[in-house]
């Protein structure tokens, strides 16, 4: 007896065979999709958004490029999440993550096709990446003790993070900046109090790092400019009630002069809350809502600084950095707590004029001004730079510190191969195409430079086989080049959470053997 269908007629299904091999063919291309901007020689991609402004997004970023494509593939979804926790988490890395998973299942299709069961591949790919990682533990190299030798490993690991990006021409100018915004950090890796300001004009090299805070507004006419000693009271009220607000109110009165009366009343309760304001001893008032022309000339004539319209992360920040907290009833002033500041003054960038906050109540708080051609160059610069930010953050906490230009991944593949000789029965070859994996990402690195991969990777391969080596690819000269020499490194927590998430999606992937589409939601006739 034929078993009855338990599925929706629109709904599909695949199974086994077919279902593994979708999954595999999605992740690979997702990969493949990547890989060219994999390294120092990587290209970058144009995103065309299909939105009413046609947006373009021109970028290197892995986790970028992902992050804006519409997938229907499973497999490859799986892949594009990895690749924003990496972005999340670390920083850096994202595109990396998904080359390495990417060529774990294309060993792992191999293995399959030999009829080597998943769960033995799964079980082979567990030890090698353990095996992988303690590789990685026995060649750290921890500075953190020596201030000098630390801050150039946190110099050269933001060099070897820009060096991919937009930023690789000036990247000794924006490693610099990275290296001092976080190490005014000390050792929080909470970002937020690092402000990044993008203005079109000037070049890449024009950026600069100022201390304190930025905000991009202006200051109103007839106030002062610059204010010592700044005590703020940072705000998010309506200070817009000189008219009658209520929509569809309908105010019936018999003559102009009781029109004029209620108009009274309005200025007269709005004077009332400005005095309120003025009252908590401030000498700057900083509001997220529209201040108008009246209580604006009453905070000028007290002498306040009135800021509006502060976006919503503006005042959020700025309340952060001054120490101060949103206030938005002012009826008891001894327990709203002000933000301070030394000085506040207007300055110019470029053709604009910005408000700046300096010598603020949080010491680490500090600004980023970038500059540059066009507002693409400017997002993808910022998007650089918060890489570089994020991973400098994270090894300032775990100072361990790697060699970078396929040096881990030589390093590893050479451990896991040696494991992979001594593990007895089927689970060997599933080492054994790990340690593959592992190799292709500096033969990525290799190919995007033009350079002949095959070569250089038998060179590596011989190379490391000495103690202690230091090769890696440089791709500058198109050979095998001394990293501690070139000065590339790359933080051990990126690398162990490349490796990491990559092996787990590869093995998520890897356990399924069945895929079912559900059938879509049909709208019903609404006769």
């Amino acid at each position: 007896m034929a078993v009855e269908r338990i599925f929706k007629d629109e709904a599909n299904e695949e199974k086994g065979e077919r279902a593994r091999m979708a999954s595999f063919v999605g992740a690979m291309a997702i990969a493949d999709l990547v890989k060219t901007t994999l390294g120092p020689k990587g290209m970058d991609k144009i995103l065309q958004s299909t939105g009413r402004g046609r947006e373009v997004t021109v970028t290197n970023d892995g986790a970028t490029i992902l992050k804006s494509l519409h997938i229907d593939n499973p497999a490859a979804k799986v892949l594009v999440d990895i690749s924003k926790v990496q972005d999340d988490e670390v920083g850096d890395g994202t595109t990396s993550v998904v080359v390495l998973a990417g060529e774990l299942l294309r060993e792992a299709e191999k293995l399959v096709a030999a009829k080597i069961h998943p769960m033995t591949i799964i079980s082979g790919f567990r030890m090698a990446a353990e095996c992988a990682r303690d590789a990685l533990l026995q060649k750290v190299v921890d500075n953190k003790e020596n201030a000098e030798k630390f801050k150039s490993d946190l110099m050269k690991i933001a060099m070897t993070t820009l060096s991919s990006k937009i930023l690789s021409q000036d990247k000794e100018h924006f490693a610099q900046l990275a290296v001092d915004a976080v190490m005014r950090l000390k050792g929080s890796t909470n970002l937020e109090s690092i402000q990044i300001i993008k203005k079109p004009g000037g070049s890449l090299k024009d950026s600069f790092l100022d201390e304190g805070f930025i905000l991009d507004k202006k200051i109103g006419i007839g106030q002062p400019k610059r204010i010592e000693n700044a005590k703020i009271l940072v705000a998010n009220t309506a200070m817009d009630t000189d008219k009658v607000k209520i929509y569809g109110a309908r105010v019936r009165v018999d003559s102009m002069s009781k029109a004029a009366e209620i108009e009274g009343a309005e200025k007269q309760k709005m004077r009332e809350k400005v005095q309120k304001i003025i009252a908590h001893g401030i000498n700057c008032f900083v509001n997220r809502q529209l201040i108008y022309n009246f209580p604006e000339e009453l905070f000028a004539d007290a002498g306040i600084l009135a800021i509006e319209h502060a976006d919503f992360d503006g005042i959020e920040r700025l309340a952060l950095v001054t120490g101060g907290e949103i206030a938005s009833t002012f009826d008891n002033p001894e327990s709203v707590k002000l933000g301070h500041c030394k000085l506040i003054e207007e300055i110019m960038i470029g053709e604009d004029k910005l408000i700046h906050f300096s010598g603020v109540e949080m010491g680490q708080a500090c600004t980023i001004v970038l500059r540059g051609a066009s507002h693409h160059v400017l997002d993808e610069a910022e998007r650089s730079l918060h890489d570089a930010l994020c991973v400098l953050s994270q090894t300032v906490n775990d100072s361990r510190v790697l060699f970078g230009g396929g040096w881990p991944e030589m390093v590893m593949a050479k451990e896991v191969d040696e494991l992979a000789r001594k593990t007895p029965g089927k689970k060997s070859h599933a080492i054994e195409a790990f340690s593959r994996a592992l190799v292709a990402i500096p033969t990525t690195i290799a190919d995007n430079a033009g350079l002949d991969s095959a070569e250089l990777i038998a060179q590596l391969r011989a190379e490391h086989q000495k103690e202690g080596c230091p090769a890696g690819i440089d791709v500058i000269s198109g050979s095998v080049g001394d990293m501690a020499e070139l000065g590339i490194s790359e933080s051990f927590k990126v690398k162990e959470a490349v490796l990491l998430s990559a092996t787990e999606a590869a093995e998520m992937i890897l356990r399924v053997d069945e895929i079912i589409t559900c059938a879509p939601r049909r709208r019903e006739d609404r006769m």
